[in-house]
């Protein structure tokens, strides 16, 4: 992508109505737009992110061995009268008639739907285990949604459920979605901390929720900073092994986290008194068990092994791929702009062409162009006529992690300056050098 043909209305000021550093970078980068309170029209590059942070997620649940699945936006009230929490729901939920004066709603979560197609398909204990999900866009009318994506009315989640015959099958259900949860993570460069939670109106006693630790978080959170030493990297895990995934589970949730709706003083007074940490976070999913609760309600049964009908054990399992996207730009900046991990940005690299209109310079920038293309990465070329201040102010806000920098005087001595995002470090080197770090750079991502 060239920036001189690309849809990038960067702002110079800061919005007065961003009270969030996720808020207004996502602003200012020209990355959403706020079409009413709480929701928002994604723009080119906000819209790539969005994607990359999508395909992630695809990939390890994938991986997981969970099946992917799209329900629609628009329920009937009948199904949430079935399970009884239409009513309980509260205003949160968005409700309307149709054309024919049946209730309608505009989809919350999805733990109806699901079972309702699993009723009408599912009837023997052989078919089971089964999870699907499921990436799709929710609506929750927030009394204030306030931080952009954070809070937000409108928002892209992943909604995930698992059928199971026994308890012990669903736990180890729970577990896998963690082993999975972790890995997403880890790949858009974030640490996401799982944390014992409250279940709120999805029921069940089993939860954790996945906290990002950020000063603008909106959960106040309690814990070892010993968990903070723990990172998944490169393990090899059998999604199949109930023991290898109990053992990860065991590992991520045994040591003290809590969020503030759960947290229980005493325990956490156990904790060594210099590992007591309290911060805030910033929650990007979780993860439930709830047993039976759906399925008896709404008779979602299995011929078991005796042949007798059994309610099948469930769970639910969310990421907020919108909302990571405030996640990660409050995880990952600084004064200049926002800084994107390698596994989500935009574009792999920036190149700077210091001196549009330069016969060589503008030859030196098609040849990287074109060289790092042909690797099946994406550069984005600033090919403007514009100052090179003004193009660097830009390359640091939107937050690409790489920069490659041409220009008359250094190509003089055969060489461009490849400077990295995160660390404001510049080396020179030859055109072919820098493409081949870049390579070697975005070759585990």
């Amino acid at each position: 992508m060239r920036l001189s043909r690309y849809f990038l209305p960067v702002l110079k000021e800061n919005p007065s109505e961003a009270q969030i550093v996720s808020h207004r970078l996502m602003l200012r980068a020209g990355m959403i737009k706020q079409s009413s309170a709480g929701i928002y029209s994604w723009l080119p590059l906000g819209f790539k992110v969005l994607r990359k942070i999508e395909n992630i997620v695809h990939e390890e649940q994938q991986r997981a061995g969970h099946m992917p699945m799209l329900m629609p936006t628009i329920q009937s009230a009948d199904l949430w009268r079935e399970s009884g929490r239409y009513d309980d729901y509260g205003e949160e939920m968005l409700r309307m008639k149709d054309r024919h004066g049946r209730d309608m709603l505009f989809t919350p979560t999805a733990e109806e739907m699901i079972t309702d197609i699993f009723r009408a398909h599912v009837g023997s204990y052989k078919d089971l285990p089964l999870t699907m999900y499921q990436i799709q866009w929710k609506f929750r009318d927030e009394v204030r949604p306030r931080f952009g994506v954070m809070r937000g009315r409108e928002f892209y989640m992943k909604d995930g459920y698992n059928f199971d015959l026994t308890k012990e099958d669903a736990l180890h259900a729970y577990n896998r979605h963690l082993v999975s949860y972790l890995r997403t993570y880890e790949r858009m460069g974030l640490q996401a901390i799982p944390m014992r939670a409250d279940s709120g109106p999805i029921g069940g006693d089993d939860t954790h929720e996945f906290l990002v630790l950020a000063d603008t978080g909106e959960s106040e959170v309690f814990y070892d900073s010993a968990v903070t030493d723990l990172t998944f990297g490169d393990r090899d895990i059998d999604y199949d092994n109930v023991e290898q995934c109990a053992g990860v589970m065991e590992e991520f949730t045994t040591k003290y986290a809590r969020t503030d709706e759960t947290h229980d003083e005493a325990l956490f007074n156990e904790v060594p008194e210099e590992r007591r940490k309290t911060a805030r976070g910033i929650e990007v999913g979780q993860i439930f068990y709830f047993g039976t609760k759906y399925s008896d309600a709404m008779k979602a049964t299995v011929q078991g092994p005796d042949g007798k009908p059994v309610p099948v054990h469930m769970g639910s399992h969310g990421i907020g791929v919108s909302r990571l996207l405030g996640a990660i730009i409050e995880a990952s900046h600084d004064e200049n702009g926002i800084i994107w991990p390698e596994g989500v940005t935009p574009y792999h690299c920036g190149i700077v062409n210091l001196k549009q209109g330069d016969e060589e310079a503008d030859a030196a920038c098609e040849a990287l162009y074109k060289s790092i293309t042909a690797l099946g990465l994406e550069p984005l070329y600033d090919d403007r006529k514009e100052r090179a201040g003004g193009k660097f102010a830009t390359m640091d806000l939107i937050g690409l992690p790489w920069r490659i920098t041409v220009g008359p005087r250094g190509l003089k001595n055969g060489v461009v300056e490849l400077t990295s995002r995160r660390t404001g470090e510049s080396e020179e080197m030859s055109p072919d050098a820098a493409v081949a770090k870049i390579a070697e750079i975005y070759a585990n991502h």
